[in-house]
C-alpha cells in the first residue's frame, strides 16, 4: 500500500531539498520526495509528492502542511490519488498520441497539412458533433432532418436539379 502525500500550491523556487529540510525540522520522515517539473523548461509545476513510510507518518505530514502559509499562499496537502489510466492512443509517442498515418506527422512526407474537413462542435456522439461531421450543402433548398444519415450522390444531384 502506498502512503504518498500530494503537496500543492508550492512556489516555483521550492526544491526537494527544501521540503526535506521542512520535514526534518518537524521530525517527520519521508522515504522519497519528488517535485514535479515541466520537462521542457525544468521549472516547477507547483506541486510535489512525498512518500512516507506508513499511514501515521503520512497523516502527520498532511496535518502539518495542509493550509500552512508560505509566502503569500496556503499550501495544500492531502493523500495522493492513484494515477488515472490513460486512454488508448493518448500517450507520448512518435505521433503525439495520434494513430499512425493521421494528422500532421502521419505518412505523407512533403505534403502540407490540410484543415479538418468538418469542425467538431460537441462531444463525440452528441447531435451537435454528428451535424458538424456532415458536409454542409450550399445552394440547395432541400433540407433533411438532423437524425438522418448522409444523402446518396443521386439524392444530392436531384436536389441540385430542383
Amino acid at each position: 500500500m502506498s502512503f504518498t502525500v500530494f503537496l500543492g500550491n508550492l512556489p516555483a523556487w521550492v526544491t526537494a531539498d527544501d521540503i526535506r529540510g521542512w520535514l526534518s525540522a518537524e521530525n517527520l520522515v519521508a522515504d522519497a520526495i519528488k517535485v514535479i517539473r515541466n520537462p521542457e523548461t525544468q521549472e516547477s509545476k507547483g506541486f510535489a509528492f512525498i512518500e512516507s513510510p506508513n499511514q501515521e507518518e503520512m497523516n502527520s505530514i498532511i496535518r502539518r502542511f495542509d493550509r500552512a502559509p508560505l509566502e503569500d499562499r496556503l499550501l495544500r496537502a492531502n493523500p495522493a490519488q492513484p494515477p488515472k489510466p490513460k486512454a488508448p492512443g493518448t500517450g507520448p509517442g512518435p505521433t503525439g498520441g495520434r494513430p499512425p498515418g493521421t494528422g500532421m506527422s502521419g505518412g505523407n512526407t512533403g505534403a502540407t497539412a490540410s484543415p479538418a474537413p468538418y469542425a467538431q462542435s460537441g462531444p463525440a456522439g452528441s447531435p451537435a458533433a454528428d451535424r458538424a461531421r456532415r458536409p454542409r450543402k450550399t445552394g440547395t433548398s432541400m433540407r433533411r432532418p438532423a437524425d438522418e444519415g448522409p444523402q446518396s450522390a443521386f439524392a444530392e444531384e436531384l436536389a441540385k436539379a430542383l
